[in-house]
């Protein structure tokens, strides 16, 4: 599990920094207190959002250190609002808020990156980047989880700059925020008694590939170069992955939306409408 997790961070599309050294300030992790009135601020990447009464929305935020962060955005469905822009779906920004009663108030929000309308613009990754976000919100309570801040950002980035196929970007996402959350797909070695692989029968609630003598009759099998494929997702090895035949992608896809869905669940509902043509 460690190092699957370390291989990951280790990869192309996790790294989020900013200018220069990339260190935050101070003030950053600290919270202030302005006339009284708590203050905190953070980077945070938005999940989604929801209309409040005639011109506010409630934003739901994936943030860096303060965990998930449900707070109101006032103004923001002016068009003369100044950050309204910036709390949109798949953009990262540096956040602050005073600590309400109920939700907290975004005071201020400056762009880090601006991901959203580069994801938008194409379908593929607009989807993809759908069920990024709904599964962050699903893996992660509202203590939050940096590992995943960290993927989902470098994941929404890589994106944006169409570094690689949309399909094979959600996959290997997924796999890897579903290890961090402590479902970590066995792809080589039985995932029930550890006999040494390889395997071919797949069994999503038995945690991956099983022996043949304790897999249920009529479970799937996978094709080596499937396997293959889902090792390669799984640990960033992307000049694999990129060179598997749209056989192999296809039923990779399926057993890693099958997989996702059983250990969250509950159903994606943006799954579904995912463009796997690209």
């Amino acid at each position: 599990m460690v190092s699957v997790i370390r291989r990951a961070e280790e990869s192309d599309f996790l790294s989020f920094r900013r200018g220069g050294t990339g260190c935050r300030s101070a003030n950053l992790r600290q919270a202030e207190d302005t006339c009284g009135v708590p203050t905190y601020r953070d980077e945070a990447v938005v999940l989604r959002t929801h209309k409040l009464g005639e011109a506010d929305r409630i934003v739901t935020m994936l943030s860096r250190e303060h965990g998930k962060i449900r707070a109101v955005a006032k103004g923001v469905r002016r068009t003369a609002s100044k950050f309204g822009s910036r709390l949109e779906p798949f953009m990262v920004a540096d956040i602050q808020c005073y600590i309400g009663r109920s939700l907290d108030i975004i005071q201020q929000a400056e762009s880090l990156g601006s991901y959203g309308s580069d994801i938008t613009a194409d379908y593929a990754s607009y989807t993809a980047a759908s069920v990024m976000v709904e599964t962050a919100d699903k893996v992660t309570d509202d203590d939050g989880s940096l590992q995943q801040y960290l993927l989902l950002v470098g994941a929404l980035r890589s994106l944006s700059r169409r570094e690689h196929n949309p399909s094979l970007t959600l996959d290997s996402y997924l796999l890897r925020s579903l290890s961090i959350a402590g479902w970590a797909p066995s792809f080589v070695d039985c995932a029930v008694t550890g006999a040494p692989g390889p395997h071919s029968v797949f069994v999503a609630q038995m945690g991956g590939v099983v022996a043949d003598e304790v897999a249920p009759p009529g479970s799937p099998r996978l094709s080596p170069e499937t396997l293959e494929l889902l090792g390669a997702l799984l640990a960033g090895q992307w000049d694999v992955a990129e060179a598997a035949d749209e056989r192999s992608r296809s039923q990779a896809s399926g057993i890693v939306a099958a997989y996702a869905q059983f250990h969250l669940e509950r159903s994606l509902r943006s799954i579904q409408h995912v463009d796997r043509s690209a």
